[in-house]
């Protein structure tokens, strides 16, 4: 293969090289093959929105290890606070002795969190952790049990989080039986809803399905809480109306029924707001949160109103690596950053970018049946028939394939796997930003031709 140079993206072998060919082959002995990997080499350096593998191919990452890297690979500030916390203490164990960094990092997420109310925040080491603890305190508190989620919405693979996430295979298939009291609703889909209707019209039946649940299936007395994603991620980068969320906001009050946001993937900047949920005027009554963080550092949050935070007992949440030294300080780093450089708003200019360049895409590719995001979580939905909407799967995976051939990482997403979703760090220029575009052009070609 001849080198591939450009600006920034470099290519001295095909994708895997020879380096990680002979990794490859050690990772099929040694780790199971139920753990999937998008792209078949191994990272040898990061720094902001460029990966380098072990055979030294540099790629524009427009995955972000799944939405973690808003701040980008290794940013310098992070580093060097991790540094100076580990000549200190790594771990002391916040249930055995407490460290400062953990309070810190709680009074500032109780800070800048959406409402103005008195705020409790506890740490955790993953997204579904965050999920799981959010349940156990919304039961806790409202002395319910029942818990509905949404289609399409994903919350981790754990137990009670696999039974709130809505895809079978390759989520929770043969993985059962499943957390009981779980219940899944609609969720608005504009793009795939029936022929002629409305938003508006869409919102009022999936509202509606709502309210009948409480006399069909579940009395509303009997639900703890409702979790929604305020823009689903794995589910396809599913954008709702503002009414929609208010909508769902408003039959919570009415019933007594807490409202959990999973901000996981939509939190840090990602879509041209700290938090998602500032988009649709809602404070939600715990949000979850985890992946960007910290800049890669394995740590979650629940945040909550205070008298419901209170309502566990000592000992009843936490955990041993809960809210670990090492995550407080990258994320009390990675706030500051967000804020200096105002990174919400860098998301917005990102994701004009984007959509813009997808919609002009979608010109010449009747395939790309929908365009559609939030600051710049944003997605393109392939399709066989503009018509028909039928999902290409297989289409969509040749993309994904030729762009990190071509030197950028991408991923699919959706319950049909027929989304190209982009969640390129924050910190990426706005030359590495067009290079990376002008590849997806590249790849539609290679992979229609």
């Amino acid at each position: 293969m001849q080198t591939v140079q450009r600006k920034w993206i470099r290519l001295n072998t095909p994708v895997p090289g020879p380096k990680a060919q002979a990794l490859l082959e050690a990772r099929q002995h040694n780790v199971p093959r139920g753990v999937s990997n998008t792209v078949p080499t191994f990272a040898k350096k990061g720094s902001g929105a460029l990966l380098t593998d072990v055979d030294d191919n540099t790629f524009i990452d427009f995955a972000g290890a799944i939405g973690t890297l808003n701040a980008g690979h290794c940013p310098p500030n992070v580093v060097e606070a991790l540094k100076a916390q580990l000549e200190n203490y790594i771990h002391p164990g916040f249930n055995v002795m407490m460290y400062e960094p953990y309070i810190r990092l709680a009074e500032k997420l109780n800070q800048i969190t959406p409402g103005t109310h008195e705020k409790k925040t506890f740490f955790l080491n993953s997204g579904a952790e965050a999920v799981e603890n959010a349940v156990k305190i919304a039961r806790k508190y409202t002395k319910r049990k029942a818990i509905i989620s949404f289609e399409r919405g994903f919350h981790g693979r754990t137990l009670l989080t696999m039974s709130l996430t809505s895809k079978v295979k390759p989520y929770k298939f043969e993985f059962g039986p499943f957390a009981p009291d779980t219940y899944k609703m609609r969720y608005p889909y504009y793009y795939r809803a029936p022929q002629g209707w409305t938003e508006e019209q869409v919102d009022q039946y999936v509202l509606q399905q709502l309210e009948d649940f409480f006399l069909a299936e579940v009395p509303a007395e009997e639900v703890a809480a409702v979790i929604m994603e305020p823009v689903q991620g794995e589910g396809g980068f599913i954008v709702p109306s503002k009414a929609f969320v208010q909508g769902v906001k408003a039959i919570c009050e009415k019933h007594g029924i807490l409202f959990i946001a999973d901000e996981v993937q939509t939190g840090f900047g990602r879509t041209g707001k700290m938090f998602a949920m500032e988009h649709y005027g809602v404070t939600p009554d715990l949000m979850t949160m985890s992946k960007s963080i910290a800049a890669g550092l394995p740590i979650s949050a629940v945040t909550g109103r205070a008298e419901i935070m209170d309502a566990a007992a000592p000992g009843e949440i936490g955990g041993t690596y809960g809210g670990s030294p090492l995550g407080c300080v990258a994320a009390l780093e990675v706030i500051r950053m967000m804020e200096e450089e105002r990174l919400p708003d860098r998301a917005n200019v990102i994701g004009e970018k984007i959509l813009s360049h997808f919609r002009k895409l979608q010109e010449t590719y009747p395939c790309i049946g929908d365009v559609r995001g939030l600051g710049a979580m944003c997605a393109i939905e392939i399709v066989k028939d503009p018509e028909t909407k039928e999902p290409d799967k297989a289409l969509t995976s040749r993309i994904v394939q030729e762009c990190y051939q071509r030197g950028v990482i991408v991923l699919s997403a959706g319950l049909y796997g027929n989304v190209i979703r982009t969640l390129c760090p924050l910190v990426i220029t706005d030359d590495q930003l067009e290079e990376a575009l002008d590849v997806m052009n590249e790849a539609f070609a290679a992979a229609l031709a």
